[in-house]
């Protein structure tokens, strides 16, 4: 979130985001199974997952809030959007609810417009494995799930580009990703202009009892900018999953004509 006043690096404590209700991790085990090929299960069944929810449409509902230091809603910025097909089966974005922001004191910046579509339901394919260093740190339970658990950070920041810090949590069955806790990185600090953002907690649900897709992400978290510090609230909603009747294909160049079949004898 941008801010209003000038720049000056400042650090400070941060409250974890609100859970949904019946949501309750035991801690890790001991066992240490293989590593190696649970990630590379995990990263394909993201891949996979990536390319599957590009053929659904979903609703989308964003609420951020600026609170007072005793709680209470200051602003609100609201975006209501359905992700649907055109007839001709392109993938397009219809803002269907969007009053005037009334936020105090921050503004919603391009960064924080990209980290809503990509880094709150983050996904961590095999196609960009190798931007990241990932740590195995035991096993949990979620709900009535049993997953792995990695830490989750960049090997290297790259001028322009958005990158997830934290934890995630992969189903020891599907090889999928059910929830994540962390926060979109880096931080911007320039001349004149503060651009910081907050930690977050994403979980997903299983659509169509085959992938899990990301239907909740909440964060209540406070920014520590230069000249004071701004709590805000933020939940993000995801609902009304719906498969579209086609696959979507992307093609490259002219497209190639099929072989002519050739005569039997």
């Amino acid at each position: 979130m941008l801010a209003a006043p000038a720049a000056q690096e400042q650090t400070g404590s941060a409250e974890r985001a609100s859970a949904p209700a019946a949501r309750a991790d035991a801690a890790p085990s001991a066992d240490k199974p293989n590593i190696p090929e649970i990630i590379r299960r995990f990263a394909e069944k993201e891949k996979e997952f990536r390319t599957a929810r590009a053929n659904y449409s979903y609703r989308q509902v964003v609420k951020v809030q600026t609170l007072s230091p005793e709680g209470q809603v200051t602003g609100t910025h609201q975006l209501e959007s359905d992700i649907i097909f055109t007839p001709s089966g392109d993938r397009v974005e219809r803002v269907t609810f969007a009053p005037l922001s009334t936020l105090r004191g921050i503004s919603l910046s391009p960064e924080d417009e990209r980290d809503l579509k990509s880094i709150q339901p983050f996904v961590l394919t095999s196609d960009e494995m190798h931007k990241y260093n990932i740590e195995y740190m035991g096993r949990q339970k979620v709900d009535e799930l049993d997953t792995y658990v990695f830490m989750v950070g960049p090997k290297r920041l790259e001028k322009g580009e958005r990158y997830f810090q934290g934890q995630i949590w992969v189903d020891d069955h599907d090889f999928q990703i059910v929830k994540t806790y962390g926060k979109a990185v880096p931080d911007i600090r320039q001349k004149g202009q503060e651009n910081l953002f907050p930690r977050f907690e994403t979980y997903r649900e299983q659509i169509d009892g085959k992938y899990w897709f990301p239907t909740w992400t909440g964060a209540d978290y406070t920014l520590y900018f230069s000249a004071g510090s701004q709590r805000i609230r933020m939940l993000v909603r995801y609902e009304n999953y719906k498969r579209f009747g086609s696959e979507v294909k992307v093609t490259f160049g002219d497209e190639v004509p099929p072989p002519t079949p050739q005569p039997q004898p």
